[in-house]
This record gives structure tokens, sequence and C-alpha cells, in this order.
């Protein structure tokens, strides 16, 4: 994977490229139709295919206040562009001084002097340069005059439209399926595996935990089937996820993410970088009044996600 952190990263003798730019948070099947149609040209003209996005997300710096809940780090976005066709990403860092770009500024410090583009491909949504005040009429009369062509792509889905904002909307109700079927694959979470207060493993179901960050969309409180990579040996298993604070236990602070391996007690994940996907949503978080009633229900959380995964029931 090829990921630039600044224009000054770009190689001086890097060729004409095809260049693709937006946020691309999430990496949905709304960008993937972009990426598709710049690969394909990529191909046909013997060209460098460029991912442009922003870090961090142009919000943050904007109107902080409403940021908004991001789907993917930076490394998982450009990991996702690259499969989805680019050749190289460019995480432009924004800050109040690029915000101050115009247009025409962005336009040529990126895609003419940095990149040497010789197609922009965007989405028919596209704006740019302080205060938006570029769009996809801008940036084609300003490619004329510097040898590069603009093409534009509407918005894709159907009946509703593929989108950030949609993929967020759906992992706020629970809803992820209707998330992984934006997404075109579940949506995941990563993290390094902390030590929780362990009372999974006293229960006899040993759980690998990672915390959540306010700024990362995480499916609310619940119970999920899903599946937990190792991302050091690529290892998958499938997984019972607990998402929440363990309500039938006091004093437990910090909102997490918590996968119960199925069938394995012998994991040792301490300081592991994993993946937790979301396949399906099993049910909502109880507080139990005891702990035989709480195994009971994770014996049967377990069955669900067997089910769930298509694998045989105990």
């Amino acid at each position: 994977m090829v990921l630039w952190r600044s224009v000054g990263e770009v190689p001086a003798d890097l060729g004409r490229t095809v260049v693709v730019i937006g946020n691309f948070d999430g990496v949905h099947r709304g960008h993937q139709h972009v990426l598709a149609l710049a690969r394909e040209r990529a191909d046909a003209g013997g060209l460098t295919m460029v991912a442009i996005t922003f870090d961090p997300h142009p919000m943050a710096v904007l109107r902080p206040e409403h940021a908004p809940t991001t789907l993917t780090s930076l490394d998982l976005r450009a990991e996702l562009l690259e499969h989805y066709g680019a050749d190289a990403v460019l995480a432009l860092p924004f800050d109040r001084d690029v915000a101050a770009w115009s247009a025409d500024d962005f336009a040529q410090r990126v895609l003419v002097d940095a990149l040497h583009a010789r197609l922009a491909v965007v989405g028919a949504n596209f704006r740019y340069g302080r205060k938006a005040s570029g769009d996809v009429r801008t940036l084609a009369d300003f490619g004329a005059g510097h040898d590069f062509e603009v093409t534009s792509i509407d918005l894709d889905g159907g009946p509703q439209v593929w989108s950030s904002t949609y993929v967020r909307t759906c992992l706020a109700a629970g809803d992820v399926e209707g998330a992984a079927e934006a997404l075109g694959r579940p949506y995941a979470v990563r993290g390094v595996v902390v030590k929780g207060d362990q009372r999974g493993r006293e229960l006899g179901f040993p759980t690998a935990n990672v915390p959540t960050d306010a700024l990362d969309a995480v499916p609310p409180d619940g119970v999920y089937a899903g599946w937990l990579t190792r991302l050091d040996t690529g290892e998958r298993f499938p997984g019972a996820i607990s998402v929440g604070t363990n309500p039938t236990f006091e004093g437990v602070i910090g909102r997490r993410v918590e996968t119960y391996v199925l069938d394995r007690t012998d994991l040792d994940l301490y300081g592991v970088e994993v993946q937790v996907e979301f396949v399906e949503r099993l049910r909502g978080q109880v507080a139990y009044t005891g702990i035989e009633p709480l195994i009971e229900q994770i014996r049967a959380d377990v069955e669900d996600t067997r089910r769930v995964l298509g694998l045989p029931l105990a």
C-alpha cells in the first residue's frame, strides 16, 4: 500500500495520473462505483490511479461540534481504496490553511503540481475549495486550461443512495445488515485488545476487549453475531460480540466491543490488533439479577451466533 500523508511526500517523478477525490469514509458502494470507473480509465491509458482523501474529516476542523463519527481509520480507508483499485492514496492533512485555499489553489497545488492529473473522477455532488466554492463545472473549466479532463458520476444506490451518512444512520439504529448492504461488506471496527475485568473468563466465556473511541461509529449497545480477525496472522474466528458496559456488573467504566470467540478459551490476544465484523444484531443489552441467568443467556447468544453464521449447532 502506497500512502502519502502530505503533498510533499508525492514523488517528483510521478507520471500522469487518474485521480479520484473525496472523503471516502467507509468506502461504500457509491465510492466503489467511482473507483471502478477511474480504474478502468487508468488501465486504458496506462496511468497511475491516485485516490485523494482528507485527514481529519473537514468537518472536524470547520465545525467540530458537528463532525460525524468516523467509519474507517485512515489506515483502513487506505487499504480499502487500494483494494477497490487505487495504486496510491494521498491523505491530504486538512487544517485551517488548507480550508482557506480557493478552488483554483486546490486544483493547481494538488491536481496539477503534485499529481500531474490527466483525468479527475468525482461524484456529481463534489464540492471543494474555500467555503465549498468549487463544483464539477468549476473543476472542468480549470482542467480545460491545465491539460486534464473531469468526469462526474451520479450518486449510486437505490432506492436509498449509498452514502457515509446513510451507513452511520444504519449503525445508529443497530441495522448492521443495512450498513453491510451499503458497504458491500460487513461493517467492522479495529483496535488493540486490552485486558478487561475478566468477567467473561470467570463465566467460561473469555472475551477480546477493544475500547471504543467517541469518534468511531459503533453500533448501539447490544449483542451481535460476527467475526474476529487477527491482523497479525490473518486468522478469522466466529464470535458473539457484545457492545456496551456490562450492565449486570457495577463499576465498569468505558464502552467497549467484547468478542467471545466461539469454543476457544485458549487464545491469548492481549496487545494484538484485531478487526471485528458485525453480521447481525441478536438483542439489546440487559441487566440480569444473577450470574446463572446471564450464563444461560450467553449460551443462547452463542447458539444464535452459530445459526446466523451458518455454523453447526452445538
